[in-house]
């Protein structure tokens, strides 16, 4: 049985604690990744985001989890994605993935990130240093 789950949440994401969720004896690789907000976006310096989700959005994210925990070379995943304001060196996405090797625990990480950023309903306000604005992935 795979176990996956996903989660969007106003907390500070751990790291650790994906990576923990994702253990399985049978795991020889285990893949994380932290997306992480920058101080800049194309040239222009950032000085705060907000993180806006629709109300399907924990729905979405498990969905993901579940497709890309179907695999069968993945044994687990866990993904979150953090809402509401965040400061620069904040995190705003954690995934982890647990397979027998690594190349296919960086393949499906790799999957997984991508199809959050593809599907996931949640819009970012980026705040730039001159104080002007602008939302990013707005239907």
């Amino acid at each position: 049985m795979v176990t996956a789950f996903g989660t969007v949440t106003t907390e500070p994401l751990d790291l650790a604690a994906h990576e923990a969720a994702v253990a399985d004896r049978r795991a020889g690789a285990v893949v994380s990744f932290q997306g992480v907000v920058r101080d800049h976006d194309h040239g222009r310096a950032v000085s705060t985001l907000e993180y806006e989700g629709h109300p399907d959005a924990a729905e979405v994210l498990r969905e993901v989890a579940a497709e890309i925990g179907a695999d069968p070379d993945v044994y687990a995943v866990a993904v979150s994605h953090r809402i509401g304001p965040l400061a620069v060196g904040d995190v705003a996405l954690v995934a982890a993935v647990s397979t027998a090797h690594r190349a296919a625990a960086f393949a499906a990480c790799a999957r997984l990130v991508d199809e959050v950023k593809a599907r996931l309903p949640i819009w970012k306000r980026q705040v730039f240093a001159d104080g002007t604005e602008e939302w990013v992935n707005c239907p």
